[in-house]
């Protein structure tokens, strides 16, 4: 795919050019210079740690035939050689966007788009959305953090990222990729972070979906009320056409709030418990919990049907009504709202079972905040018999809030915690451990008795394995689905669920 410069400026305010030609072919937008092959735009972003505007000369002498600036930074590039063209703009950040939609040609316009916000839940929200859309004979695009996913695709051909939300340059590539492949709907995880850093600017949103909010990112939005607001970002995006649709979890606090910025939406709302409101479209009424599922009753407007899913847990239940209150939405019949729900096999990393031949029990989840990891001890408490034993840690550079958090909740919800490193990233993991233990013991609970510290994660892992008796359940929370960790800048390589089955087998020889 070739674009002319002057084609991608469309709709980008406070555009200049500095120099050059605005026909000047562009093959692929970059952000990262590092990456930066002949005949691609680069666009330079200021980050936290680094400024792309510190690396314009390894863009060009990396191929880069144009480069995109912001004019505060004019002294990294006012003095550059060459006639390539430059183009010079108040944010960057913005224009990225704008810019990669332009490139793509707005795929989003030609497509329904789903955004799914929320502090938790999000993912195994939109993997029921797709099992129930797919059961309804629709063709889906999905964009979250365990993958990039087409229905039919290898998707091992489809980009990866570490990010919930990926940048503005990956989101239209594989919307682009979504609507070549067919796709009637995109459903996409729309962080805090994603949309208050602009990534999703240039996405048009047909519906969007609440979960829940708690305090959570507060290093990066500083306050609550700041995090919310990112969130609410999505339902501000919404198409103001009568076809915009604004879905809340009706229980939680903010469910008012995101609906009053959708104000020109239908508005629906989801519930799960016996005495629900008057108001509430899509409700939920639990007759059993097990450790290999939920069974509810599932009420819509007129009618009242019996469900099951394969996840446990009661908001697993409230996930799977934000989807179906979303089809319901389309206007997809019951009974393929319910087949797909129970369809829906779970997602990796989410409340995995691992079995590897012991005699006790070992879940993995990606449950990595104070709130998360209550409410998943919460429902492996219900279904253990002896002991509940939980490896957690914090991850370094976020909220330092997390750390007290998730020692509270381990501490006062387990019967034993370890605690462990998890994506120290520049911080020292012994300091982060030592700091998590230091809350545990300000709960009253004692090292030794009650909980250990140990930074390095495998040892963690293998200790709580040794630990385990037949009638035990051992929880490792924090990474799930995750296949590396930052330690020091770099991505090291790992998979709980791998070390898990590795550190068992070495039990069982």
């Amino acid at each position: 795919m070739t674009k002319l410069l002057s084609d991608l400026l469309d709709g980008i305010p406070s555009a200049d050019l500095i120099r050059g030609d605005l026909s000047t072919a562009i093959n692929s937008i970059k952000f990262d210079s590092r990456a930066v092959e002949l005949g691609d735009l680069f666009v330079a972003i200021p980050g936290y740690n680094t400024d792309g505007h510190s690396f314009l000369f390894e863009a060009i002498e990396g191929g880069a035939v144009a480069l995109f600036v912001q004019k505060d930074a004019r002294s990294t590039w006012a003095h550059l050689p060459g006639g390539y063209p430059i183009v010079a703009v108040d944010n960057t950040r913005i224009a990225l966007a704008i810019l990669a939609a332009n490139f793509y040609g707005n795929p989003s316009q030609e497509l329904a788009v789903i955004g799914v916000t929320g502090t938790d839940g999000k993912t195994t929200t939109t993997h029921f959305m797709t099992e129930i859309f797919e059961e309804a004979g629709y063709k889906v695009g999905r964009l979250g953090t365990v993958d990039a996913y087409i229905t039919g695709a290898e998707q091992n051909a489809l980009p990866s990222s570490d990010l919930t939300t990926p940048e503005a340059v990956q989101v239209q590539k594989l919307l682009r990729e979504m609507v070549d492949a067919g796709c009637d709907f995109a459903i996409i995880e729309s962080s805090s972070h994603g949309l208050a850093l602009h990534r999703l600017d240039s996405v048009a949103f047909d519906t969007a979906v609440l979960t829940n909010v708690s305090g959570d990112h507060l290093d990066f939005h500083k306050t609550f009320e700041a995090y919310r607001e990112a969130k609410g970002m999505l339902f501000q995006k919404l198409k103001s056409s009568k076809k915009a649709v604004a879905v809340v979890n009706f229980v939680d606090p903010s469910a008012h709030f995101f609906l009053n910025l959708a104000s020109t939406a239908r508005h629906l709302s989801y519930a799960v418990g016996n005495n629900i409101s008057e108001g509430v479209n899509v409700s939920a009424k639990i007759t059993d919990l097990r450790a290999d599922g939920s069974d509810f009753l599932l009420s819509f407007p007129k009618k009242e049907v019996e469900c099951s899913i394969q996840i446990p847990a009661s908001f697993n239940v409230e996930n799977a009504l934000a989807a179906a209150t979303t089809a319901y939405a389309y206007g997809i019949t019951i009974d393929d709202i319910v087949a797909g729900l129970c369809a829906c096999a779970g997602v990796p990393g989410r409340m995995e079972y691992i079995d590897s031949g012991q005699a006790f029990d070992v879940v993995v989840d990606y449950a990595h905040t104070g709130d998360a990891v209550r409410k998943v001890l919460t429902v492996l408490r219900n279904i253990t018999k002896g002991d509940l034993i939980i490896v957690v840690g914090a991850a370094g550079e976020r909220d330092p809030g997390r750390r007290f958090g998730v020692a509270r909740a381990a501490v006062e919800n387990a019967d034993f915690a370890i605690f462990t490193n998890e994506d120290p990233r520049s911080e020292n993991p012994e300091k982060i451990v030592r700091e998590i233990g230091s809350h545990a013991e300000g709960a009253g609970k004692v090292r030794g008795e009650d909980f250990l510290e140990v930074s390095d994660r495998r040892s963690a892992i293998a200790i709580a394995l040794e630990r385990a008796k037949p009638t035990d359940l051992v929880v490792i929370c924090g990474k799930g689905h995750e296949l590396s960790m930052e330690l020091n800048d770099q991505f090291v390589p790992w998979d709980d669920r791998e070390v898990v089955r590795q550190e068992i087998s070495r039990l069982l020889e």
